[in-house]
């Protein structure tokens, strides 16, 4: 299979894609930072016995990383969006080709 040619409205149309996305994620950064320190003085404040913020906390940071991970591209399984194009090319630039059948 060949690697495609974009024309430059398309590139232009992924590009503009790729900054919503990192927009987004700083947004919920941004969210993050304000609100866990907001719902720390809150618990400290009416519930000092139970610290129930850590749940709270990890909640949104395991939420951050994953979002983390699906906008700048690193997938623990190495199955992202491009694996299957990369895969193909492999197999297709493998000499040994006949052992995939």
């Amino acid at each position: 299979m060949m690697e495609r040619d974009y024309t430059q409205e398309e590139k232009y149309i992924k590009a503009k894609k790729k900054i919503q996305e990192i927009k987004g994620f700083y947004a919920h950064l941004v969210v993050t930072i304000l609100v866990v320190p907001f719902l720390i003085f809150i618990n400290l404040t009416f519930v000092p016995e139970f610290h129930w913020f850590w749940f709270a906390v990890g909640g949104m940071t395991i939420g951050l990383v994953i979002h983390w991970f699906a906008v700048f591209g690193y997938n623990i399984l190495g199955l992202g969006k491009d694996w299957e194009e990369r895969k193909i090319r492999e197999i297709m630039n493998d000499d040994n080709y006949t052992k995939y059948k």
